[in-house]
């Protein structure tokens, strides 16, 4: 669960947004879109001492705008291996403005990848889903700059204003007006 600091109208945006997706995306290189909700990346990981490039399919499926979605991937890593699972994104409206992210990760991997063991995978994905909801946290505030404070009002300083009145009272005291 995440906190957004934009309404769920503009969360919604930047979940469907491919660029904002590829710059919140750990290591994507690329991304490029087959049509609406299908995509290709290119995503380098390291894993304990495995290290690969994956070329992956990333489908969006049962889209219910703009509340949620499930995001299908399957990877490939050559030698290293294959990943593969679905993370299922939900919003809902948070207070003053705000949006509540909800998400859950179901992955399993296979190749060197398996052999490293499932808690350093489990790990490692943590880790990659905590970036992520980071990094895209970032992007939507460089996107969707929170609106500045209103100017407060210039009032004279409390001294100035209590010196002008001893003055003025001095001056009355001794007929200087």
């Amino acid at each position: 669960r995440q906190t957004l600091p934009v309404p769920q109208a503009q969360a919604w945006e930047a979940l469907n947004d491919t660029e904002l997706l590829k710059k919140a995306t750990p290591g994507c290189e690329s991304m490029t879109a087959l049509d609406e909700n299908r995509f290709e990346l290119v995503v380098a990981a390291a894993i304990g001492p495995v290290k690969a490039r994956f070329r992956s399919k990333l489908a969006l499926l049962d889209v219910q705008a703009p509340d949620s979605y499930t995001m299908q991937f399957d990877g490939q890593g050559g030698p290293a291996g294959f990943g593969k699972g679905t993370a299922k994104v939900r919003l809902e409206p948070g207070e003053a403005g705000t949006t509540i992210l909800h998400y859950s990760v179901n992955a399993q991997v296979g190749g060197k990848i398996a052999q490293v063991g499932s808690r350093l995978v489990d790990m490692a994905a943590q880790k990659m889903a905590r970036d992520f909801f980071e990094n895209f946290e970032r992007a939507i505030v460089e996107k969707y700059p929170p609106a500045a404070p209103p100017p407060a009002p210039v009032e004279a300083p409390v001294r100035v204003t209590l010196f002008a009145r001893l003055i003025a009272a001095l001056r009355k005291m001794f007929g200087l007006d």
